[in-house]
């Protein structure tokens, strides 16, 4: 299985870093019912009670409030397209990263940073404090260079492995809807 190195993932910064920052269509979107399952659809459902409906956030979120319910600040994650062709080399025996929303957009703390708002479709969302540092799966799937290079201290910052958020305003997204800072 061919996986990205670390040279190969430095040298992309400026090129992904250059990405539009505001205004961009979503390219992709994805659902995950469960573990290990993918589904690309043309509209996802985003709701501040249940996340996106048909995942599984509201039932098997992998961060949690005290209470034990899921943490509404990992609700909706948008991953750079730059970032996911850069890694995901193996497409037929590699699952997709799982995020719902794929998109060519800057996810920088410099672009994005904690609070920004952004419509998509009727939808709002929230940029989160919450960190994606790529998950053991991440790493399995696309190597460990690509894991380390998430959570390189001079790249936390780029949030690589993209945006975590919460939903505002419950609405629909479909393929081709423009994503706007608010």
């Amino acid at each position: 299985m061919s996986q990205v190195t670390m040279d190969e993932l430095q040298a992309a910064i400026p090129d992904i870093l250059d990405a539009p920052k505001d205004n961009v269509p979503v390219q992709i979107l994805c659902l995950r019912p469960d573990y290990g399952e993918r589904q690309i659809v043309d509209q996802i459902e985003l709701t501040k009670e249940f996340g996106i409906p048909s995942e599984r956030w509201s039932t098997a979120a992998w961060m949690k409030l005290p209470d034990g319910k899921p943490d509404p600040r990992i609700q909706v994650s948008i991953l750079n397209k730059r970032v996911m062709d850069l890694v995901w080399l193996d497409r037929e025996n590699t699952p997709h990263p799982g995020d719902p929303i794929v998109a060519d957009i800057d996810t920088s703390e410099a672009n994005m940073p904690i609070g920004t708002i952004l419509q998509i479709g009727t939808a709002v969302i929230r940029v989160t404090d919450a960190f994606n540092d790529a998950c053991v799966k991440w790493k399995v799937r696309y190597g460990k260079d690509a894991k380390d290079w998430i959570v390189r201290p001079e790249n936390i910052k780029h949030k690589l492995r993209g945006l975590l958020c919460e939903v505002v305003i419950d609405g629909l997204v479909s393929k081709g809807d423009m994503i706007r800072k608010a």
